[in-house]
C-alpha cells in the first residue's frame, strides 16, 4: 500500500470514529433531556444507550473503544473528586462519629442480599464480595439531587441521610483497595498490606486536610479559570494514577484529593468541573453498557428484581432506624429510608472493576446493570411517593374507627 493510500485509509477511519463519537454524544444528550423531562436520573438511560451501542445491541459501534474506555476512567476520577469536594475533613469526622452505628447496620442489611445471591449463583467468595458492594452502596449523586429537587435539604432527617452517605463513602475508601487486591489475585499478605496502605493514606489525608488543607487549596487555586482547571484536573489525574499504581484505587485517590481541597477553592472547583464530570461520567456508564451483552440480561432479570425488592426494604429499614435514634418522627423516618434507596455510580464502579479484571462470572455485569437500572428508577420514585403514602397510612386507622364503633 502506498503512503498516499495509507493516509487516505487513516483519514477515513478517523472520519468514521468522529461520526460514531458524535452520534454517541448526541444520543446521550437526548437521553439526558428525556430523563430530566420525566424527573429521573439519566444513569439508567445512559446504561441502556451503552447496551444499544455495544456488541449484541441495536447499533454496534467499533473503533472508539480506546477513547471511550479512557474517558470512562476519567469519568470515575471526576465523579469521586467532586464527591470529595462536597465534604470537608471535619464534616467527615463528625459524620463518622454520628453515624457509625447506623453505618454498620447499613453494611449488614444491604450487603447481605448481594452476598447471598452471588453464593446461590455459584460465583464464590469473590463474586459475593463484588455483589455485596453493589447492593450496599447508595448513589450519593442521585440522593443529593432528589433531596434538592424535593426541597428537603433543610428537613430534620436530611443530616441523618447525609451522615450515612458519608459513612458509606469512607467504607468505599477501605473496600475498593481490598476489592482491587482480591481481583488481581494478590496473596493474603499483599491484601493486608493494601488495606494497611489504604487506611494509612486515609488517615494521613484527613490529618493534612484538617491542619494544612489551606495549603493544598492554595496549590491548585488561581484567579485564571483556565489555569485553575488545568491544575485541578491535572493533580486529580496524577493522584489517581499514583493511587492506582499503589493498588489503592484511582477512585479513592481522587476522593481523598477532593477532601483535602476546601473552602472557596472547593466551591469554585465544583462549579468548574461539573460539566466535565457530567460528560465523562456519561461515557463511563455507556462503556459499562457496551461491555454488557444484552442477551445475558433476561436470565438475570428475576435475580435483579429479587435484589431490588429486598434491598429497597433494607434501605428503608436502615433510614428508619437511624432517624428514630435521632428522635425524628415516623414521617421523617420514612423519608430518610426512601432517600437512601437509589443505587447508581458506585455500584457500577464496583461491577466495572470486577468485569475489567475478568475475575468474576460474566453474568455479573448483566445482573449489576439490570439491578442499577431498576434501583436508579425506584429510588427517586420511592422518595417522591413515600410521604403521601405514609400520610395515607397514618390516616387510615382514624377513618376506619367510626365504622367499627
Amino acid at each position: 500500500m502506498t503512503p498516499l493510500a495509507a493516509a487516505a485509509g487513516e483519514a477515513a477511519n478517523t472520519s468514521l470514529e468522529l461520526i460514531e463519537l458524535g452520534a454517541v454524544f448526541f444520543v446521550l444528550g437526548l437521553l439526558g433531556r428525556l430523563a430530566g423531562r420525566i424527573g429521573l436520573s439519566p444513569i439508567p438511560l445512559y446504561l441502556l444507550g451503552g447496551l444499544a451501542f455495544g456488541n449484541g445491541g441495536l447499533v454496534p459501534l467499533g473503533g472508539i473503544e480506546d477513547f471511550t474506555t479512557l474517558a470512562g476512567e476519567v469519568g470515575v476520577v471526576l465523579l469521586l473528586l467532586l464527591l470529595g469536594l462536597e465534604y470537608s475533613a471535619a464534616e467527615l469526622v463528625t459524620g463518622l462519629r454520628r453515624s457509625w452505628t447506623a453505618g454498620l447496620l447499613d453494611i449488614v442489611l444491604n450487603a447481605a442480599p448481594g452476598v447471598a445471591v452471588a453464593l446461590l449463583l455459584g460465583w464464590g467468595p469473590v463474586g459475593a464480595l463484588v455483589l455485596g458492594g453493589v447492593t450496599y452502596i447508595s448513589s450519593s449523586g442521585i440522593v443529593a439531587k432528589v433531596l434538592a429537587d424535593l426541597g428537603r435539604l433543610g428537613n430534620r432527617e436530611t443530616p441523618v441521610v447525609l451522615s450515612i452517605l458519608v459513612f458509606e463513602d469512607l467504607v468505599m475508601a477501605v473496600y475498593l483497595p481490598i476489592l482491587t487486591a482480591v481481583l488481581i489475585g494478590v496473596s493474603l499478605a499483599g491484601g493486608i498490606t493494601a488495606v494497611g496502605v489504604s487506611v494509612g493514606v486515609l488517615a494521613v489525608v484527613l490529618v493534612v486536610a484538617l491542619r494544612y488543607g489551606r495549603y493544598v487549596s492554595a496549590l491548585v487555586d488561581s484567579p485564571d479559570r483556565e489555569v485553575f482547571l488545568l491544575k485541578v484536573l491535572g493533580l486529580a489525574l496524577l493522584v489517581a494514577g499514583f493511587a492506582s499504581a499503589m493498588q489503592v484505587s484511582a477512585a479513592v485517590g481522587a476522593f481523598l484529593l477532593g477532601i483535602a481541597i476546601s473552602g472557596s477553592t472547593a466551591e469554585n472547583a465544583t462549579r468548574l468541573l461539573e460539566p466535565l464530570r457530567d460528560l465523562f461520567a456519561a461515557l463511563f456508564f455507556v462503556v459499562f453498557g457496551l461491555n454488557t451483552d444484552p442477551a445475558t440480561i433476561p436470565s438475570m432479570l428475576g435475580w435483579a428484581v429479587l435484589l431490588a425488592v429486598s434491598t429497597t426494604a433494607t434501605k428503608l429499614a436502615t433510614g428508619w432506624w437511624a432517624a428514630r435514634r435521632q428522635g425524628i418522627g415516623p414521617l421523617g423516618r420514612a423519608r430518610a429510608g426512601a432517600a437512601l434507596v437509589a443505587r447508581g455510580e458506585f455500584s457500577i464502579v464496583i461491577a466495572g472493576l470486577a468485569v475489567g479484571y475478568a475475575a468474576v462470572d460474566a453474568r455479573l455485569a448483566a445482573l449489576a446493570t439490570t439491578y442499577v437500572l431498576l434501583m436508579a428508577v425506584i429510588g427517586p420514585v420511592a422518595a417522591r411517593v413515600v410521604e403521601p403514602v405514609a400520610r395515607a397510612l397514618r390516616r387510615a386507622p382514624v377513618a376506619a374507627a367510626p365504622q367499627g364503633a
